[in-house]
């Protein structure tokens, strides 16, 4: 293997070790030991600080040269620590006549031993000594590590015998993976030959099988860890699936079984192939250019590419917009792609392990139960589907769908030599393939396949089948949604899509999605759903609206799968409209039939009501993990059952002196009051509170009132597991500006109110509900958050805190969201309700902006009856109801300008302490 040193051009430009030997020796000459040491560090800190500048200057040149950056690194890094070595041995701690057990080895290990380190990762050596240690070699390790942590660098370090380093290799791992890799850098090369010697011979001897049982066990450990999935928006470039780690596996476990001393010999010793290597080698030495960029950019080893480093290093990079798509984007895009190489080149590589291991009676992949030996040509290798020659798909190209069709409904895995022969034939997938109606039964049995279509459609995608196949897919594969909301690239999302409607088919989660199991039993056509799961985000990126764009695909390529046109016309419209449901039960008043009215006069039929349902939950909780709660469950469940409701009936609900009436039954039959106790404090409560609220809060509100009646402010907390948040009530006496004030109150005590529902009764008394969550959504349980909740808002309505000075004194931690920038927009919607102005207000999500649109509708002069807050990650997304004071629609157009202008306000700025708020 060529020296770190050997791969490096104008080495001098990065450190001269001669020239600075040489001050060092005249800093030696002419200083008292007293003054010698710092000033030697002051000349290494500034050899340091120079040749990462040069490197970094190197970089930004070529910003596509990570590989050879990393390679610059770790030569710096060697010249610092032989200097350091050449001073501490010769001139602090000399020794003219030294014993056999005083001689020190210094070894590069881990990736440092390598000789491929970013700009700021650990500097991990290893101090080998003979025997044991002496008072000399002890001084020495210990004078060299203080230079090196007071040059700013930090060192993982060991200092061992080499009886003790070949007892831990043994022993440890981690141990035994880094010393794999040990480099000599400096000091007694006798020392390191001896070691690399016993290392191979008594530590890796007759273990080539545990290590690498162990290394992939340790790496599926790493990959749940970081989210079992390349596609993550945020992903760690180290150590997540398809990072820089499952590279260096291949490489530790090729070197352990054949003493490979660069990945190039993977080559030489058939556990890869050149072009297989030079996918190995072009991914690697993208991973190492993003990842010296992040270093750079933060000026830390920073591992994790997250949004606001990935428009930067984009930038770095020299991405350019295109249309319909950013820089940004576009970048990550590109990175996915190199995952994707990482984890099909990892693959071919355990493939042909699993067959070199197999000619010595070993195997290292898991093997499968007994099958047949052939399946319509193909071959079973071990369990595993395989081509009888290399030229099978070539033969006939539909086969490229049957091996996957076979996988399915046999359940098979397909052997990697089978998957890289589809990647390479792919292309063979042509025009006349794609209108073949034998590879459209295929491809639609396998979509629809009522056992695991997730994970066979994940190797189409692997083996490029399903972009050929699907080139309107092709155009989505590894494209990122640079948001906050979406965890996953979009074919990502749109595969675990179809794995969760799968399941949900299969009654597998009938816990989480009760309604869902039910309804989609009950579908006539379940391939239309399958469908349009698939088909929902396929326009993504087009620079147009994804669901109209998509809806135009749909009414094109269903008619190619097989659908009749019925079916097609439903996918289309399910594509078109596949946001409708969400938008409205998250956005929308539930309890204003007039939501439910034009809801139901969109979908129309109740079969496209079932249909929506079921897309509409795949697709949110495909999103990715913590996306999903109870809270949506709900809403969803309950605007499903009104809209079924009312297309049952085909003219209305239950009139709304009914439904009343029903409630109030529930509410007497449950308080057990006597009939005019009852009556009298019924009449108190709107009608509109009645149709609003469910019967369980209801109840519970009840309860709550009559045991404070006669009071004038009384706060109930609990939580309410049925929505998965906390339920907060609120009885005062109302007022101007209650709610911005509870709001304000909420928001200091760590909660972010999801629902909000405002009621007056006849009193003059508010009775307001508000659902709350933490930050990260969850409910709060514990008795001393509720108890802070209510204090919060207790001391908010009494003016026993001056809300807006704490709220605005409040540290405005530096926040993901900061990454983006979303224009806030007001929507104001005359038509969306018969008896309230609805506003919609789309912004940056950020703490307390609720309280600040409170505060801009209390200085509106506008009263407000029910609020609705959804968040899309960093895209807060808050509705409100609302009616003049006199309990009007808002239609004046100058007051409806004023409106307008003050929530944009309040959307773009944080609210200012205003005197007459803080009153």
């Amino acid at each position: 293997m060529a020296s770190t040193a050997e791969r490096i051009l104008k080495q001098r430009d990065i450190i001269d070790r001669s020239a600075l030997a040489e001050q060092i020796e005249g800093i030696v000459r002419e200083c008292g030991a007293e003054v010698r040491r710092p000033r030697v560090v002051e000349i290494l800190q500034t050899a340091l600080a120079n040749g990462r500048a040069e490197i970094q200057r190197r970089l930004n040149a070529a910003p596509s040269q990570g590989y050879r950056a990393s390679a610059e690194q770790a030569f710096l890094v060697d010249q610092i620590v032989r200097l350091i070595y050449d001073y501490v041995t010769v001139h602090a701690y000399p020794a003219a006549n030294r014993s056999a057990s005083e001689r020190i080895a210094v070894l590069a290990v881990g990736g440092y031993g390598r000789g491929e380190m970013a700009p700021h990762s650990d500097v991990d050596i290893a101090f080998i000594t003979p025997f044991k240690r002496s008072s000399w070699t002890e001084q020495v390790v210990e004078a060299i590590l203080y230079f090196l942590w007071d040059l700013g660098l930090k060192v993982g370090q060991s200092s061992r015998s080499l009886d003790e380093t070949v007892k831990m290799a043994q022993e440890d791992l981690t141990i035994r993976t880094a010393l794999l890799e040990s480099r000599f850098v400096w000091g007694d090369r006798g020392v390191y030959k001896e070691a690399s010697l016993r290392f191979w011979n008594e530590v890796v001897a007759n273990s080539a099988s545990d290590f690498v049982r162990l290394k992939m066990m340790e790496r599926d450990g790493r990959h749940r860890r970081m989210g079992d999935s390349r596609y993550v928006v945020e992903p760690n470039i180290k150590d997540g699936k398809g990072g820089l780690r499952d590279l260096h596996t291949l490489y530790w476990i090729g070197k352990y079984i054949h003493k490979v001393s660069a990945a190039a010999e993977l080559v030489d010793v058939g556990l890869l192939t050149i072009d297989e290597y030079n996918r190995f080698r072009k991914a690697e030495n993208f991973l190492w250019s993003v990842r010296c960029h992040m270093h750079n950019i933060t000026g830390r080893a920073e591992e994790r590419l997250t949004f606001d480093l990935q428009r930067e290093v984009a930038e770095l990079m020299q991405f350019a917009d295109r249309p319909g798509r950013s820089a940004v984007e576009r970048f990550m895009q590109f990175y996915f792609l190199n995952a994707k190489t990482v984890g099909d080149v990892t693959g071919l590589f355990l493939a042909h392990l699993d067959e070199a291991m197999a000619k010595k009676g070993r195997r290292f992949l898991p093997s499968f139960g007994r099958k047949p030996r052939k399946l319509n040509g193909f071959q079973l290798d071990r369990g595993r589907l395989a081509l009888p020659d290399d030229d099978f798909f070539a033969q006939d190209p539909v086969r490229l769908l049957e091996i996957f069709h076979l996988a399915d409904v046999h359940e098979l895995e397909i052997h990697p030599l089978a998957m890289r022969a589809a990647q390479r034939d792919a292309r063979l997938i042509d025009k006349i393939v794609r209108r073949d109606p034998r590879a459209n039964a295929l491809f639609l049995d396998i979509l629809t396949s009522p056992r695991d279509p997730e994970t066979v459609l994940r190797w189409m995608n692997e083996s490029t089948v399903f972009g050929r196949f699907i080139p309107d897919f092709r155009r989505v594969v590894a494209q990122m949604q640079f948001d906050m909301y979406h965890h996953y690239t979009v074919d990502e999302h749109s595969i675990r899509a179809i794995g969760l409607l799968a399941d949900i088919n299969r009654g597998k989660l009938k816990q989480d999605h009760p309604l869902s199991t039910v309804m989609v039993q009950q579908i006539v056509s379940k391939r239309v759903l399958f469908v349009a799961t698939l088909l929902h985000d396929i326009a993504k990126g087009r620079g147009g609206d994804h669901s109209v764009l998509g809806a135009e695909i749909a009414e094109t390529l269903c008619p190619r799968l097989g659908l009749s046109p019925a079916e097609t016309e439903t996918v289309a419209w399910l594509v078109r409209y596949h946001l409708l449901m969400s938008a409205t039960a998250f956005k929308r008043d539930l309890a204003d039939f007039k939501t439910i009215l034009d809801f139901a006069q969109a979908v129309q039929s109740p079969e496209r009501l079932k249909l929506l349902l079921v897309l509409t939950v795949v697709d949110i909780r495909a999103v990715g993990p913590g996306v999903w709660n109870s809270w949506k469950r709900q809403l969803l469940s309950d605007l499903f059952e009104a809209t079924e409701e009312v297309l049952r009936l085909g003219h209305k609900q239950r009139g709304r002196d009914e439904r009343i009436i029903s409630k109030k039954a529930k509410l007497e039959t449950a308080l057990k009051l006597p009939a005019g106790n009852f009556a009298t404090f019924a009449k108190t409560l709107p009608d509109a509170y009645w149709i609003a609220e469910p019967d369980d809060i209801i109840e519970r509100n009840a309860r709550h009132l009559l045991s404070n009646a006669g009071t004038d402010l009384a706060i109930d907390a609990c939580f309410y597991p049925d929505r998965g948040a906390t339920l907060v009530t609120v009885f005062a006496a109302d007022h101007p500006g209650l709610f911005y004030r509870i709001a304000g109150a909420i928001h200091l005590a760590g909660g972010n109110i999801i629902d909000a529902r405002i009621h007056t009764s006849s009193d003059g008394m508010a009775v307001d509900n508000f659902l709350i969550q933490d930050p990260l959504g969850r409910p709060f349980q514990e008795q001393s958050q509720l108890t802070r909740l209510k204090r919060n808002i207790e001391d908010a309505l009494t003016n026993r805190a001056r809300l807006m000075i704490q709220l605005d004194a409040k540290p405005k931690a530096l926040r993901r969201a900061d990454a983006f920038k979303i224009a806030p927009s007001v929507l104001i919607d005359n038509q969306a309700s018969n008896r309230f102005t609805v506003i919609e207000v789309n912004a940056l999500d950020r703490p307390a902006l609720l309280n600040n649109l409170a505060l801009a509708l209390f200085e509106s002069k506008v009263t407000l009856h029910s609020a609705h807050i959804a968040t899309y990650g960093e895209r807060a997304v808050d509705t409100f109801y609302v009616t003049d004071l006199f309990g009007g629609k808002i239609e004046n157009k100058n007051k409806l300008k004023g409106l307008e202008a003050r929530l944009l306000e309040a959307a773009t700025v944080q609210a200012r302490v205003k005197a007459k708020a803080a009153a």
